[in-house]
């Protein structure tokens, strides 16, 4: 919990992320995500004159999210802000804090459904073409290498310890949502670049068995893959902001406009629902569409 904020409703969602990291396992990520918008919602809950959450009521949780609108929260970040109100008094309820939600009556407003972006082919490899002039560049090549050859969640990225990888097999060990371990293929070449990190990492004395380290010799955070990967796609020419989903992305829907197997690629994103990785075969539908388009000689028909 942010020690900035000192507000009597503050010790109900410090033990509410203590529930969300103990118990439910969640990811450090997800966690501070939700510690973001709890914190931001204690500040305009108590400017409306709640102290306390049971003075929580529909009228108030609609405040808070007219609130939210006048400072500027588009669709997406309206909705997250929703999600974390709910889950929290849901979890209030769940303890007997509450007698009941008071967000559950409210709907934020419908999204258009806005499908990834993802990087074609021939974008992959221009982007992964890394002249590796330098140690930490052999380091960035082999986390785009693994993240684009797995499709792993930046989480599951730097949570790689050196023992989960088996050069041999060709395979790495990851820990996604839940806790849940998965174990995934990885190709010959994100193994060449693995290899190749591993012979340079000890010059960094490494704290731990974390398989990417920064240039203290730390595990690599987050922020750091970010500004990277960013960073590359400037360097690299690549025509659009580089970012680890997009990589995510861009391994599903060449996965599956190759295989077709849904319930294949659902297996390897490590997806508990089916319905998630659905919205791939809408992008795979996108392109099959566009290429309709522009080359059926009766694609056009009913336009003048």
């Amino acid at each position: 919990m942010s020690q900035q904020i000192d507000s009597p409703l503050s010790s109900a969602v410090e033990a509410f992320l203590r529930y969300l990291r103990v118990e439910r396992q969640l990811s450090p990520l997800t966690s501070s995500s939700y510690e973001r918008q709890l914190d931001a919602l204690i500040l305009m809950a108590t400017k409306i004159g709640v102290n306390d959450w049971q003075q929580l009521d529909t009228a108030k949780v609609r405040m808070l999210l007219a609130g939210s609108k006048r400072a500027g929260l588009g669709e997406t970040s309206l909705a997250l802000r929703m999600s974390a109100l709910r889950s929290f008094l849901d979890w209030q309820v769940s303890q007997g804090m509450l007698g009941m939600n008071p967000a559950k009556a409210i709907s934020t407003p419908r999204m258009n459904k806005h499908l990834p972006k993802n990087l074609d082919v021939d974008e992959v490899d221009k982007l992964l073409d890394i002249d590796v002039n330098d140690p930490l560049a052999v380091r960035d090549r082999a986390m785009l290498e693994i993240m684009y050859g797995a499709g792993l969640r930046l989480s599951e990225l730097i949570g790689i310890n050196v023992r989960h990888v088996d050069r041999v097999a060709g395979e790495v060990r990851v820990t996604g949502k839940g806790s849940k371990e998965r174990k995934l293929p990885i190709g010959r070449t994100a193994i060449f670049w693995l290899e190749k990190w591993l012979e340079r990492r000890q010059d960094y004395s490494p704290d731990d068995d974390a398989l990417f380290v920064s240039n203290q010799g730390k595990r690599i955070s987050a922020r750091n893959v970010q500004k990277r990967f960013a960073e590359w796609g400037i360097k690299q020419s690549v025509n659009s902001h580089i970012h680890p989903h997009k990589l995510r992305h861009s391994f599903a829907t060449h996965m599956l406009e190759s295989s077709g197997d849904l319930r294949g690629v659902q297996e390897l994103l490590g997806h508990s629902s089916l319905s998630t990785t659905q919205i791939y075969t809408s992008l795979d539908f996108q392109h099959l569409a566009s290429v309709y388009d522009a080359a059926h000689p009766r694609a056009k028909r009913g336009k003048s």
